[in-house]
């Protein structure tokens, strides 16, 4: 993250949590101080269609949309939809992709839960940071089993 803005495109299938996954990176970002801007498009998510959210966050950031070419992460949590974000990708973007899980993390309702961890290899962001916006997004053992999920995609 030495550059002034990161950008984040995360891209799956309606019901994968592809909206919560954003909102709690954007969330996160914004508690650490920076300037955050996101876009979400919902496509024909009630019917399965794709769903697609840009998270940008840095110290100035004027646009919400990611250009063609400058995604410094794809976020798959459907393996489809890499080819479908293409146009945005570069040769340094990191994609974090189901093949990146176990089978049964991939597999899960959770998914987008352990690549947040995932991709928080790199953002780096504080651990008790993530565990409380975990707590505040969800309740009781579903909060618990989220939080092991994010752990688990850190490699914790």
């Amino acid at each position: 993250m030495s550059k002034d803005i990161t950008s984040i495109l995360f891209a799956g299938i309606g019901g994968q949590g592809i909206i919560r996954a954003s909102d709690m990176l954007t969330e996160a970002a914004f508690r650490l101080g920076f300037d955050v801007k996101k876009s979400e498009l919902h496509g024909m998510s009630q019917r399965g269609g794709s769903v697609s959210s840009d998270v940008r966050f840095g110290k100035c950031v004027l646009s919400p949309m990611i250009p063609n070419g400058e995604a410094d992460y794809l976020v798959a949590v459907s393996g489809d939809q890499i080819e479908v974000s293409r146009p945005f990708l570069n040769d340094n973007t990191v994609i974090v992709r189901p093949s990146d899980l176990s089978e049964e993390d991939a597999k899960s309702r959770m998914a987008n839960i352990v690549m947040l961890g995932f991709l928080n290899r790199y953002l780096k962001f504080p651990q008790d940071l993530w565990e409380n916006l975990i707590r505040e997004n969800f309740s009781g053992p579903l909060a618990e089993a989220n939080i092991e999920a994010f752990r688990r995609g850190c490699g914790l």
